[in-house]
């Protein structure tokens, strides 16, 4: 018979974790980690009937549907006449493409900051 002891570790949801409790990640970037690093930043989702929803990401699941906050819909990819939306499901089945939208990037916001104030 075997006896459990403080030392063995266990690998759970890609990080090993030791006996003493302490976590130790592993080098491999997940599909999971990349859903991570996009919470909270902003989308531009293209769909099957042509509409593009921006919005920033709030959650998905496993058939794909992508939950969006503050978005907006554009019935074309020019992004003219935008109409307000607010928090909206996407279905998986809809989206074509997905994309970060640079529009709300902390650095785009920055460079408009200072394109309008250089203009004033």
């Amino acid at each position: 018979m075997k006896d459990a002891t403080n030392n063995s570790s266990t690998i759970v949801e890609n990080e090993t974790v030791h006996g003493n409790g302490e976590a130790s990640p592993t080098k491999k970037t997940t599909s999971k980690d990349k859903l991570r690093g996009w919470l909270n930043r902003y989308l531009r989702i293209k769909m099957t009937d042509g509409r593009v929803l921006t919005g920033a990401f709030l959650c998905t699941d496993r058939d794909a549907n992508v939950i969006l906050g503050s978005c907006e819909e554009y019935l074309s990819e020019d992004h003219a006449e935008a109409r307000a939306l607010g928090l909206v499901m996407v279905p998986g089945r809809h989206i074509i493409s997905i994309h970060l939208d640079d529009w709300f990037s902390e650095e785009a916001i920055s460079k408009r900051k200072r394109c309008t104030s250089n203009s004033e």
